[in-house]
């Protein structure tokens, strides 16, 4: 596969209806349909905007298991954009394949899902590859058989279950590079052949920033880790799950920048994968979580202060609430990724950790991410398991920082105060 030629493709969804179904939708905006059937019968299939609307030649009987195929030629070459700026996502090629880029709604051009950050379900891939070129995705490499014509199938099982917006799959002439972190977690990085001299520094610090998040958050909630280099100039990182994507200037740069990408992806791990948001305005326990674990690894290990880059983000905080919304009430304006959701975020951990001591603050977030692994939570889990841990009711505190149209008073620093607002 050439990173910009079409090839065919098919993904199958094994289902339970919920309620009776004469027909139902799923997210697909990209790729050119081929055909659909449900339980083996072709289907009536018609595009509406970015939904697919299926109607089975028979009604689906509540509580019925079913299974969908759709076969469609996929496009690797398919690009987006979000807002003024040019945004691949979706598929982002490389120089000799593609790596996926599905946040926040870009699996729906790679694949017919049902794509919201609540929902997660187990991926089987299967990936069949020309001579010379290697597949990867979520989870374990369960079989890897070449043909005679020399093309490899690849087959990989997610092992946990995956919402869409962190499917992995990449396709190019890489190498999977294998170790060992903390008991023993297998660790498999996927790097480009010819950056794995050049990445190996960074990359060889895994184990020790998987030790330092234990010891915050407890166990890594997954069977395995790794880091997939991405050889491409779009400079983002993304969380996929148990298998970060980190563009490769990120692991050519400096070493403090280096790290606090690196962290903040593992961070994800628990928080937004594990722990995933029950909506999108959720994102801020997410984001800010990461941010907040990024910060404070830094800041220990030769970057800015805690306390110094939390007294900046509080500076900025009424611009932010105006600019972008509150952090658990983004403005409706289809811009999630803005400064309120990372520094701006992490600073309500950090008046958290301020307003109930350190201690009490390590019991929350460990509580938080034990407490709701493996499932979706939301703004109000949060503040009502603080208060549980904590043993007082803390919405009173919480509700004007997550959603209050003023940043309220920092505690414990009464010296700290806000920028007046521009524009």
């Amino acid at each position: 596969m050439a990173p910009k030629t079409p090839f065919g493709a098919s993904t199958t969804v094994d289902a339970t209806a919920t309620q009776a179904l004469s027909r139902f939708d799923l997210d697909f905006a990209g790729n050119t349909l081929r055909e659909v059937t449900v339980d083996g019968v072709r289907a009536r299939a018609v595009r509406a905007g970015d939904e697919l609307v299926v109607t089975p030649a028979r009604p689906i009987p509540r509580g019925t298991a079913f299974t969908v195929r759709v076969g469609y030629t996929a496009d690797p070459a398919r690009q987006r954009h979000r807002g003024d700026a040019i945004a691949d996502y979706g598929w982002v090629p490389t120089p000799d394949g593609t790596v996926l880029y599905p946040q926040p709604d870009g699996a729906k051009m790679v694949f017919p899902v049902n794509d919201h950050p609540s929902l997660r379900a187990p991926y089987t891939f299967h990936i069949t590859t020309p001579p010379g070129l290697g597949a990867v995705a979520n989870g374990r490499l369960v079989e890897r058989v070449r043909r005679p014509d020399g093309r490899v199938r690849w087959t990989y099982d997610s092992e946990h279950p995956v919402a869409a917006q962190l499917v992995q799959l990449a396709i190019g002439k890489f190498t999977s590079v294998e170790s060992t972190g903390p008991h023993g977690l297998p660790l498999r990085d996927v790097v480009p052949d010819r950056l794995i001299a050049g990445t190996k520094a960074y990359r060889s610090l895994t184990p020790a920033h998987l030790t330092w998040l234990e010891q915050r958050l407890g166990p890594y909630p997954f069977r395995r880790y790794g880091i997939l280099v991405a050889d491409t100039d779009l400079p983002v990182a993304l969380e996929t799950q148990s298998l970060s994507v980190l563009p490769r200037a990120d692991l050519l740069g400096d070493r403090i920048g280096a790290e606090r990408n690196l962290v903040h992806e593992l961070v994800h791990q628990w928080t937004g994968d594990s722990v995933a948001v029950r909506r999108w305005s959720d994102l801020w326990l997410s984001e800010g979580h990461a941010r907040f674990y990024e910060r404070l690894y830094s800041a220990g290990h030769g970057g800015e202060s805690f306390e110094s880059v939390m007294r900046t983000a509080y500076e900025q905080h009424d611009q932010w609430r105006r600019d972008d919304g509150a952090p658990a009430e983004p403005k409706a304006d289809g811009h999630l990724f803005k400064q309120m959701r990372y520094d701006g975020s992490a600073l309500i951990l950090y008046a958290l950790w301020e307003k109930v001591g350190e201690k009490t603050f390590e019991k929350i977030e460990r509580s938080w991410v034990t407490t709701y692994q493996g499932r979706a939570a939301d703004t109000h889990d949060f503040v009502a398991l603080a208060s549980e841990v904590a043993g007082r009711d803390l919405s009173a505190f919480l509700t004007p920082w997550l959603y209050g149209g003023h940043t309220p008073p920092m505690p414990g620093h009464p010296d700290w105060h806000q920028e007046p607002v521009r524009g």
